[in-house]
């Protein structure tokens, strides 16, 4: 695990009706970014402190690639922001071409669309592509490394691949893979609120306790800063779920198909503004308050000896 903390910064976006997902042509829908008339893509752009910041968005995990990447620079211009480019990987073979490596080490901000997150996994893990993204992310403050829903869910190093929300909480309905790990105590899940996706995150987090749980809600997100600071930036709602103080869990002993019991889950609600300190594991109502919590008293700080 990577002790040190990472100067760039992360935002995690719930994502809307569509990404581009359904196999059957006459069942697509358009895909919309009903997000950016909340502000959370100006807010992308606002984090990577640039007006006119260079934006590649990696169109990857979609199976409507074109549509999508033609949605996201006609977005970013209406935000004035003219240098966008699509980077369009389709197979893993392009992943690492000197063209693509050169436009990463450029960009001020990535962004990952939706889709398939296990995708996106196949196609970077292991690649100089994700160790430069990672790099980058680690190293350099104003570096925004964004993502919606697939793309959102893919971050963590242990990543929610799918599930039946129907069948929420009996032992398998949940299934997990690893991701890009950009971030490794939490775990993600999209489309929070709508598609009822409690059940889901609560398993994920009952098989992974150290991990904390974060659903976000449709056009909504979550700016992340050091890789411990939450922020809920949008609209919606963001839950999370924390396992540290859960006491009976039979998450690993039950068998498939049978019903969960977990003893002592907690469980906050954050809207717009809110904060969650990850290592401190508490909730705090804006960032000023958190800062002002955590800052260190005047009488402990120590005075230099005469």
């Amino acid at each position: 695990m990577n002790a040190l903390k990472p100067q760039g910064k992360l935002i995690a976006v719930g994502g809307n009706e569509d990404k581009g997902t359904h196999p059957n042509p006459r069942k697509q829908k358009k895909y919309y970014l009903n997000f950016f008339e909340l502000g959370i893509l100006k807010r992308v752009v606002l984090e990577s402190g640039k007006s006119d910041p260079r934006i590649e968005v990696v169109t990857t995990a979609s199976m409507i690639p074109e549509e999508v990447g033609r949605i996201y620079v006609s977005s970013f211009g209406m935000l004035n922001c003219l240098n966008v480019g699509v980077l369009d990987i389709r197979v893993p073979q392009d992943t690492d071409q000197p063209e693509y490596l050169e436009r990463l080490a450029q960009a001020d901000i990535v962004m990952f669309s939706g889709g398939d997150q296990s995708r996106l996994k196949e196609m970077f893990g292991s690649t100089r592509f994700l160790d430069l993204l990672t790099e980058r992310y680690f190293q350099e403050a104003h570096f925004v490394i964004a993502g919606t829903s697939a793309g959102a869910m893919a971050m963590s190093q242990i990543m929610i691949r799918g599930g039946s929300v129907p069948d929420a909480l009996m032992k398998g309905a949940v299934k997990m893979g690893t991701g890009l790990a950009l971030i490794e105590n939490v775990v993600i899940d999209s489309h929070f609120v709508k598609r009822g996706r409690f059940g889901r995150l609560i398993e994920a987090v009952a098989l992974h306790p150290k991990l904390i749980g974060i659903g976000l809600g449709e056009d909504t997100g979550v700016l992340i800063r050091e890789g411990n600071l939450i922020e809920t930036i949008g609209s919606n709602l963001v839950i999370i779920v924390d396992g540290h103080n859960i006491r009976h869990n039979n998450a690993a002993a039950a068998t498939k198909g049978t019903a969960l019991s977990i003893e002592n889950m907690t469980m906050h609600v954050l809207a717009k503004g809110n904060v969650y300190d990850i290592g401190e594991r508490k909730f705090f109502v804006d960032k000023r308050t958190h800062d002002e919590a955590l800052a260190p008293h005047p009488d402990s700080v120590e005075t230099p000896a005469p």
